[in-house]
């Protein structure tokens, strides 16, 4: 038994921050029936360009996008244009505990589709809507991407290097409110089951970004200060940093807390006569004199690879860790312990490597039952056994573009 078994989810929309939310919950034993159309393709499913071109031709609606995205999800597909289509929709609301969309606001009350119709078709149910400034508002109508998620949150104003523009962040803004999300959705089927109640819940995506620079927003509401990029600094602690090893492009992530660590540093660099000046004597001189002291550091780094460090280091009692490229995280040896990695057959792709269930939970384990779904691959199945349709209705419906 997972740990929700027995919830069925319905997914509308495209892009990565829908998709994410409902693979969480799939991941965790929900069924979730992914809603789309070939009149409108996911921009998912669109091959990315670099993508070699047998693969193109033999799956040209399949990328490894849709693939890790969608794992354990069912799809159909409806033509939402359709009041057939819409009716169909409105048939799966009635066996479904959860619907998410990520449409533009008020798209989906145009369709007939809205919350407060799907009420009264589903009087519990629970209705998630995942816009970029929220569905009310003046800034509501506003079309956002992740990278305007983080633009508009504060995030990319507070990342990146004093002297550099603010930082463009793209999929990891994404995948995070895909997990805002997937939280408040948990948190609602809590409430159902203590009441009943269904509920509708908006959310914004600057909101949720905004939710990573709390220490931030609190720091201009109570002292009026407006913080900006600062690199890899911390306000208290020095040496932190990012420094140069041995070899093109390796990097190592040094952090000194406590006087103790700065001790054990010192030690594993050989106790260089520049450690004992005045200059680097406490934490609040380290920190005032970082630049130079990085300079240093970065001397004495620049003589190892980065895995030598980070056992020298990690041995001797200070945080230290590598700044992974993607071959190497995938070739750790702990994230390979913990499962980070798994292969799934996909229908048309073929043996895919893709990210296993990021929690793990002891009593209701979160798994990976199948690959991701082609474009309407579950049409028969969820239209004939789950609505319970008869097979030529099933054929009719395909051939008039309704089932499309």
């Amino acid at each position: 038994m997972q740990a929700l078994s027995g919830v069925n989810v319905l997914e509308f929309g495209g892009m990565l921050a829908g998709a994410i939310t409902t693979k969480h919950l799939a991941l965790m034993g929900a069924r979730v029936i992914k809603v789309e159309s070939s009149k409108r393709m996911d921009i998912t499913r669109v091959q990315h360009p670099g993508a070699h071109s047998a693969l193109i031709e033999a799956a040209p609606t399949d990328t490894f996008m849709t693939n890790e995205t969608n794992l354990n999800k069912l799809d159909v597909t409806l033509n939402l244009r359709d009041p057939k289509g819409i009716g169909l929709a409105k048939r799966l609301v009635e066996i479904s505990d959860v619907l998410v969309e990520n449409f533009r606001p008020g798209v989906m009350d145009r369709i007939g589709l809205g919350y407060s119709t799907l009420k009264k078709i589903k009087p519990d149910l629970i209705m998630l809507s995942i816009s970029m400034a929220g569905g009310t508002g003046p800034e509501a109508h506003y079309t956002g991407y992740a990278p305007i998620f983080s633009a508009l949150g504060g995030v990319g104003h507070l990342t990146g290097y004093p002297d550099g523009p603010a930082t463009e962040i793209r999929f990891p803004v994404d995948v995070m409110v895909g997990t805002t999300a997937a939280f408040a959705i948990l948190a609602a089927l809590i409430h159902r089951n203590q009441t009943g109640e269904g509920q509708y819940i908006d959310l914004s995506a600057r909101e949720a970004a905004s939710c990573l620079i709390g220490e931030s927003i609190m720091d201009y509401t109570m002292n009026g200060r407006s913080r900006s990029r600062d690199a890899n600094c911390d306000e208290i602690m020095a040496p932190h940093n990012c420094y140069p090893c041995k070899g093109e492009d390796k990097w190592i992530s040094i952090a000194v807390k406590t006087e103790e660590e700065w001790a054990s540093l010192c030690q594993a660099m050989g106790n260089p006569s520049w450690a004992s000046e005045e200059r680097f004597a406490d934490s609040f001189n380290r920190l005032k004199n970082r630049e130079i002291l990085d300079n240093f550091i970065s001397k004495w780094t620049a003589q190892y690879t980065h895995y030598d460090l980070m056992h020298l280091l990690q041995k001797a009692g200070v945080a230290a860790v590598p700044s992974f490229n993607a071959e190497e995280l995938c070739s750790d040896s702990h994230l390979n312990q913990r499962g980070l990695l798994v292969v799934v057959d996909h229908q048309t792709l073929g043996a895919q490597t893709v990210f296993s269930p990021p929690a793990k939970f002891s009593l209701t384990p979160a798994k990976i039952s199948t690959a991701g779904p082609t474009l309407g691959q579950h049409n028969r199945y969820v239209f004939g056994e789950l609505l319970n349709l008869p097979p030529e209705e099933i054929t009719s419906l395909i051939e008039s573009e309704v089932i499309c």
